[in-house]
């Protein structure tokens, strides 16, 4: 924890490059990569499934939920396809535009190999036969309150369906169960977060009121499941199209969650 915490830190004060970063920081994942093979294996103890839905090779893009306060999940979810996958693909994450407005957070997000939200990098990427992880609940879903856990919020307009035709990739839903409960967002302070650059300030039952120890997630069991691949329509598909698709996804998902949740027997022993 020491060492990836001095990574961040040093990362925090170089900044991004001028020329930027077109991949992950190699020597900055060596650093942090004890702690994430601890929150794996020890800590959340993750489950993942269905790699075998995950091409050995190739574009294709994974659509999941979001949810815990702070995006563990996502940071997991691209640990575990390196880690697990047969062929230790690089998933690249498509993150919300906040996280690169702040000097703290951009470059660590930046090193980890996580890239701004958009249409052009999503295909960029796509283009290059990379995979790509796209969250289209954003931060609805990470803020959810913990009476709304594992209740899909909208997903927009298909904007990751119209990715996903244009590049003419498959798309992979994934549902991520644990992630929930390991900060339960009672409530949200917005006033505060703004001069920091944060779209909220969560408040758990631990934050802030027990201050920095209250960032410190609770132990969960974590189920990930990657599903069967879901085609999009073609390039030039109306918009009728591309929400039919999405809906298909979300869908999709939800039963996935449903199903995983109704089949654990504990929050933290799965």
């Amino acid at each position: 924890m020491v060492a990836a915490l001095a990574a961040v830190y040093r990362a925090t004060r170089e900044g991004i490059p001028p020329e930027g970063l077109d991949e992950a920081d190699p020597a900055f994942l060596a650093e942090v990569e004890p702690l994430l093979e601890f929150l794996w294996t020890k800590y959340f103890r993750v489950d993942l499934r269905g790699l075998e839905h995950v091409p050995a090779t190739g574009p294709a893009l994974l659509v999941a939920n979001h949810s815990g306060g702070l995006p563990y999940d996502g940071m997991l979810l691209m640990y575990g396809m390196r880690r697990n996958h047969p062929q230790h693909r690089v998933l690249r994450a498509l993150v919300a535009t906040f996280a690169f407005r702040s000097r703290v957070s951009a470059p660590v997000v930046t090193r980890y190999g996580c890239v701004r939200a958009s249409m052009e990098n999503g295909a960029r990427l796509l283009g290059r036969g990379e995979l790509v992880a796209a969250f289209p609940e954003g931060l609805r879903g990470v803020g959810k309150l913990y009476r709304e856990r594992y209740r899909l919020t909208r997903f927009g307009r298909g904007g990751f369906v119209r990715l996903a035709a244009e590049s003419g990739v498959p798309i992979l839903p994934v549902a991520v169960i644990g992630a929930e409960e390991i900060h339960p967002v009672i409530g949200k302070i917005h006033s505060l977060a703004r001069p920091l650059g944060l779209p909220y300030i969560p408040v758990t039952p631990t934050f802030p009121f027990l201050g920095p120890l209250g960032l410190l997630p609770l132990p969960t069991k974590w189920t990930i499941e990657i599903g069967a691949p879901i085609m999009p329509p073609d390039s030039d598909a109306g918009e009728k199209s591309v929400l039919e698709v999405a809906e298909t996804v979300r869908d999709r998902i939800d039963a996935m969650i449903s199903r995983l949740v109704l089949a654990r027997r504990s929050i933290f022993r799965g």
